[in-house]
């Protein structure tokens, strides 16, 4: 596990400055506080920095092969690698470490860009290829580790964060005001594009190939296209089958050569994967939790339990309000980009925890995105099923005064009227953004944003802008509604949820892994008939069963809370105050975003309950503090400093 980093000039007799490949190198240190290595040679520069994880002796990067024609740098970690080995050691290569950065290496010098296929695991790698004057960078199937890349006139830049590219100094930070309404429906991009002018991500499952012209080519190299109900047995086939899965997945993952522990939620899936590890390393682990003072934001009673049962070494810490708003602009300035949801604070502060004792962790993510774990997957499905019926009975005036009068009467409560407003009741069926992308991802959805947004800016954007890339998916996803609704959300939420886990963890310098989303384990899930995981409102059926013997059944059975925070408690009072002061301050403006009057309405409608928009005010506040930290360059001390005016220490 690392950071890397790269800068490959397009005129053959060009010579990459080292000093600023350094700097780019320096720029991501906690990614990898253990070694540094460069490697320049005329137009190509490589980077990195090095976690020590597997062979620390000489698994050290850039790394070449037997002759020094090629070399890599290589972020991740490959579960098969020894069998992998085993395989080239066989063909005749030479191997001087047991590092599976090597077995790359190898597998490249036999299959070039088809090394991909081959490997299974987390990756972000680069690869240059001094026998054809080639460059090729490569991404892990479901984007578990993020690649960034910037096109200039002179060269191609590319990185493991956005500011080591900004750190080579040939570009310069510019918002790109294009993604504005994406980011304002869901707190993310789903597509290539961040929020940064001319940079932007390799895509999962793809790679790209730069040869001696500077001619760019990228090609997806896998995809879940092949969902369908399989029908091979009955429930108990696959109950069988994923937890022997699982388990293989679970037992790869623990390959380490240095301390190793799980985060644990109380969830059933951090829960499932603690249990899995205890059984297969014969004894207790270590496990870390994070909860807060709110009790009803707290899950540490359930991952407690669940340490009690499994005689784990666990450790708590609890998350403070202000130790909260403290984090924020840090952790803006860690992801490069807004943050999309407030539990990202509370990973990093178990990350951070975690790091005192161990180098690499094992969560739970992946499994609600492809076993159905969220309630909006069997709550959607009967939603659907009531619409048509309501449409079939209902005039089409009457729907909509029905959904005007949810949306607006003044004798429901905010609670009242945000239960409401998830049924086909407050829905326009006619419209599948508006009745579920809207529904259960958007902030502010396009009506809103048209009020929302600045006059000078508003006529910019097309309409559908904000749902573009998600319906791209959606309309490309295979197989019945379900596996729909899933594959959307494995290409699009699960990608920032998994750069949240990267960047959280590295910014500790700590390694996070996701057996969940071994990629034959999530082609498998994909493939297993809705009535098997879904049982009323909740999903995940299949896990629960698997492992049902080895976790306590109030664990097995529980409800799922989804990482809650107490966000929407501390928006009151002195905080709320202070969020808009720095919201409406000429500062903020100035940029000519958005109309002050929307805003203030919005905290207007806020503090007197009429609706609760603590999504909505989340999202333009962290848009605020990036421009601050991440654009204008000022440092998240001096932010927090300008914080605290707004907000004092109580």
């Amino acid at each position: 596990m690392c950071g890397i980093a790269g800068v490959l000039k397009f005129d053959n007799n060009a010579a990459v400055n080292e000093a600023s490949l350094a700097r780019m190198c320096a720029t991501m240190t906690h990614r990898g506080p253990d070694d540094e290595g460069l490697f320049v040679r005329g137009r190509i520069g490589l980077a990195m920095r090095r976690l020590s994880i597997i062979d620390l002796v000489n698994g050290r990067q850039p790394m070449c092969n037997e002759d020094g024609t090629i070399f890599i740098v290589f972020n991740g970690e490959i579960y098969n690698h020894p069998a992998l080995r085993e395989r080239l050691l066989k063909a005749g290569h030479r191997f001087i470490s047991h590092s599976d950065t090597e077995t790359i290496v190898h597998l490249y010098e036999d299959l070039g860009s088809g090394c991909v296929e081959q490997l299974r695991g987390m990756f972000a790698f680069a690869i240059w290829d001094s026998r054809t004057d080639r460059l090729f960078i490569a991404r892990d199937r479901l984007g578990i580790k993020p690649l960034y890349y910037c096109v200039t006139r002179d060269c191609i830049l590319f990185g493991s964060e956005i500011k080591v590219l900004l750190a080579a100094g040939d570009i310069s930070p510019a918002f790109d005001r294009s993604t504005l309404p994406e980011y304002l429906a869901f707190g993310y991009l789903s597509g290539q594009e961040t929020c940064y002018q001319k940079i932007h991500k390799l895509m999962p499952g793809h790679w790209m190939e730069i040869d001696s012209k500077g001619q760019l080519r990228t090609e997806q190299y896998w995809n879940l296209r092949n969902c369908g109900d399989d029908v091979r047995g009955d429930q108990s086939y696959y109950v069988k089958a994923y937890r022997e899965m699982l388990e293989n997945a679970v037992k790869s993952h623990l390959m380490s050569d240095v301390p190793l522990g799980v985060f644990l939620s109380g969830g059933l899936d951090s829960s499932a994967v603690a249990a899995l590890a205890t059984h297969i390393h014969g004894g207790p682990v270590e496990t870390f939790s994070v909860g807060y003072p709110e009790e009803t934001c707290s899950e540490l009673p359930y991952a407690r339990l669940v340490a009690q049962h499994l005689h784990a070494d666990h450790h708590e810490v609890l998350l403070r309000e202000q130790e909260f708003f403290d984090l924020i602009p840090k952790l803006i300035w860690h992801e490069d980009e807004p943050i999309a949801w407030p539990s990202s604070v509370a990973l990093y502060f178990v990350a951070r925890s975690a790091s005192e004792r161990v180098k690499v962790v094992l969560t739970g993510e992946g499994s609600d995105e492809t076993l159905a774990g969220y309630s909006r997957y069997a709550f959607t499905l009967k939603n659907v099923a009531w619409d048509r019926i309501y449409r079939h009975l209902t005039p089409r005036f009457a729907r909509q005064h029905l959904r005007e009068s949810i949306a607006n009467s003044g004798w429901l409560s905010a609670q009242l009227r945000r239960k409401l407003a998830h049924t086909f009741l407050a829905r326009n069926g006619d419209s599948w953004p508006e009745f579920y992308f809207d529904n259960f991802f958007a902030a502010f959805s396009e009506t809103e944003q048209a009020a929302l947004l600045h006059p000078s800016i508003r006529h910019q954007f097309s309409a559908g802008k904000s749902y573009g890339h998600v319906l791209d998916y959606w309309q490309e996803a295979p197989g019945d509604l379900l596996q729909r609704l899933l594959y959307t959300d494995i290409k699009t939420y699960l990608v920032e949820l998994l750069m949240k886990q990267d960047n959280m963890s590295m910014a500790t310098s700590i390694e996070s892994r996701v057996p969940f989303l071994d990629h034959e384990l999530v082609e498998f899930s994909l493939k297993i008939p809705q009535r098997f995981l879904i049982k009323g409102l909740a999903g995940k059926e299949i896990l629960k069963k698997a492992v049902r013997e080895l976790l306590p059944p109030a664990i097995v059975r529980r409800a799922k809370l989804g990482f809650p925070t107490p966000w929407s408690q501390w928006l009151a009072g002195p905080r709320l105050e202070s969020i808009q002061k720095m919201l409406l301050e000429n500062r903020t403006l100035d940029r000519k975003l958005f109309n002050p009057t929307a805003v203030r309405r919005i905290f207007r409608e806020h503090r007197n309950g009429h609706r609760d928009h603590y999504d909505r005010i989340w999202r333009l506040l962290n848009l605020e503090l990036w421009h601050r930290v991440c654009l204008e360059g000022e440092s998240y001390e001096s932010t927090n400093e300008a914080w605290r005016m707004f907000a004092p220490v109580t």
